[in-house]
């Protein structure tokens, strides 16, 4: 059986022979693998959330088939070797744990995140939410916004207070609403922007739940996903069930539909 190291170096032999030799992998960029790298990434999130190693270990290779290709095509281009692209990831880790490959003492994992925040400042980062990407999916982007945070000090004690300020947020967010009634009833100018009020004071809500999840030790956008799934486990359930009877969604009332929906819930 090949070591870790030889099955890699086969990966890229393969890799090289591909874009040598077939016409769709010669044609690729880094502009078109881009769609297909965010695809990979989320069927492994999606393995993940279900707890499937198998998938897990499918889509890994295929992520890591796309950083051999990307490396490739920086050579090509002159940019980066994948040597390069290996060796300074290696280096930041030596660099960022100093309490491993140094004299640094730390008492737990929160310090030495606070301390891998404080490098990164030191290596010329101007904030310590520069690295959170400005392309990631709002929930996942506000949980490592947060988290970040955290590690320079801003963050509430408890989990009281947090809940308090989702409280707060959802009284700002019924005051909203009620504004933006009065203005509808009234026919006044300021509709539109009251109703941008709304959005920003729903907004507000949605953080600060993500910052009760991040207090209570869960992810927060996987608790949604494992929600969406449910949902679509009980409607396609609901579905079935109406076509049992002979009729379809659409021409039943949500008070029929409903009854399918908790007969479905309780049999779960």
């Amino acid at each position: 059986m090949n070591t870790a190291g030889e099955s890699f170096l086969r990966l890229v032999t393969i890799m090289d022979e591909l874009r040598e030799k077939c016409p769709w992998d010669k044609k690729q960029t880094i502009e078109t693998l881009r769609q297909l790298t965010i695809e990979e990434t989320y069927e492994l999130a999606d393995a993940i959330s279900a707890n499937d190693y198998k998938s897990i270990k499918e889509e890994l290779g295929d992520l890591l088939l796309h950083i051999v290709f990307y490396a490739k095509i920086g050579a090509e281009k002159n940019e980066f070797t994948l040597d390069e692209v290996i060796n300074g990831v290696c280096e930041k880790l030596i660099h960022r744990h100093p309490h491993i490959y140094g004299d640094v003492k730390v008492a737990d994992d929160e310090e030495v995140k606070r301390n891998w925040e404080k490098l990164k400042l030191k290596e010329g980062k101007t904030s310590v939410l520069g690295g959170v990407p400005k392309a990631l999916p709002s929930m996942v982007k506000a949980m490592r916004l947060q988290e970040k945070a955290k590690q320079v000090g801003f963050e509430w004690d408890n989990k009281e207070q947090v809940w308090e300020k989702v409280e707060e947020e959802i009284g700002e967010l019924q005051e909203a609403i009620g504004n933006l009634q009065e203005a509808v009833s009234n026919n006044l100018s300021s509709v539109v922007s009251r109703q941008l009020s709304v959005e920003d004071e729903l907004g507000d809500v949605f953080f600060s739940l993500v910052n009760f999840a991040r207090f209570l030790q869960v992810d927060a956008e996987n608790a949604l996903e494992r929600t969406n799934k449910k949902f679509i486990s009980r409607f396609t359930k609901m579905e079935a069930e109406a076509l049992k009877d002979g009729k379809q969604l659409h021409d039943m009332s949500l008070e029929e539909m409903d009854a399918i929906w908790n007969r479905i819930k309780k049999n779960e």
